[in-house]
């Protein structure tokens, strides 16, 4: 792909994916034009105050609820990121219809908008939570999935291509359980749910670098699922607030022990790469040769937080912690 020839949109464009994604396309990318799309005015002039300041941008506020909003980011667009959701699991637990608003009925009108547009490629971001899910979150975002899987159904062989990321927990992503246990430690105590707890860990620039890879590559349809490290809640609890007391406060509603990346399942129809497992779609559309270099997964397998043959290092976590102290800042473009 030659990025410099892509008109590229990313949906919730001032989150913590869409700043590491907007940072990493114009310097290292280079599109001919990048377009921040989200609702928040106050982010995006933070944004701008903050150094995102280029010819290549475009700033434009709106709501994936409007569809008539997104009919006009998207015309133009080339390649398209769709990262805007509601993520908090408490709020969504809270708030069932506004998750379904913004996570169901905007992915689908972001649908509509990439294929009445003609955009060539989007994917959306989804999450280990979509996997079996037991939360409104969660299943929001397998709705997500699903419409994105089946959208290149109604698009056709020569239309826009759709795919999906799955990955787990964002170590810096606000809102995130590492920068709460940061905060929780200026006042001497952090509180996990259940020291039993695991969970997938990814950084933003992986995330991001791995969605970029994902774009390059995706023939339509797939669901791809990076290989990453798990590590234990209370690791996580001891490495940033070491010395601090730890209150074990009980699991919340629609929080699960460990999270599942790839079912046992969908094992059966993902195929095995270097670093990373593709799920691919069972519709008559997909093409086998699309992957042929992926090898089949063994019988019963699942890829899961508690059972994974890789987990993260302690030493990795505290390198990980030190550059998200605010002394060690910088800004980012």
């Amino acid at each position: 792909m030659n990025w410099s020839e892509q008109v590229v949109l990313v949906t919730g464009g001032t989150g913590s994916f869409g700043q590491k994604f907007v940072e990493i396309m114009l310097r290292e990318y280079r599109p001919q034009r990048l377009v921040i799309f989200s609702r928040d005015e106050m982010k995006q002039h933070e944004m701008r105050a903050a150094g995102f300041e280029d010819p290549r941008l475009r700033y434009l506020i709106g709501d994936v609820r409007d569809p008539a909003r997104l009919e006009r980011a998207l015309a133009g667009a080339t390649i398209a990121v769709h990262a805007a959701a509601l993520k908090q699991v408490p709020a969504c637990e809270s708030n069932p219809f506004e998750a379904i608003q913004t996570n169901i009925m905007g992915a689908r009108n972001v649908i509509d908008a990439a294929v009445n547009q003609g955009v060539s490629r989007i994917l959306v971001l989804s999450t280990d939570k979509a996997v079996n899910p037991i939360n409104v979150y969660g299943a929001t975002k397998l709705c997500a999935e699903k419409m994105f899987v089946q959208a290149n159904a109604y698009s056709g062989t020569q239309g826009t291509h759709f795919s999906c990321a799955r990955y787990g927990n964002v170590a810096e992503s606000r809102g995130g359980v590492i920068p709460v246990f940061l905060e929780q430690r200026k006042r001497g105590k952090i509180t996990i749910t259940d020291p039993r707890m695991t969970r997938f860990w990814i950084t933003l620039d992986q995330g991001v670098r791995f969605v970029i890879h994902c774009l390059e590559e995706m023939q339509g349809g797939e669901i791809f699922v990076p290989k990453i490290p798990s590590m234990r809640m209370m690791d996580v609890a001891t490495c940033v607030a070491s010395g601090s007391e730890i209150e074990t406060i009980g699991i919340r509603p629609g929080e699960k022990l460990h999270e599942v990346l790839v079912s046992d399942d969908e094992a059966r129809h993902t195929l095995e790469l270097e670093s990373m497992y593709v799920i691919q779609p069972l519709h008559p559309w997909w093409k086998s040769e699309n992957l042929i270099n992926g090898r089949a997964l063994p019988e019963g397998f699942r890829y899961a937080s508690d059972t994974n043959s890789e987990w993260l290092t302690k030493l990795r976590l505290q390198e990980l912690i030190a550059s998200l102290e605010p002394d060690n800042s910088t800004i980012p473009v």
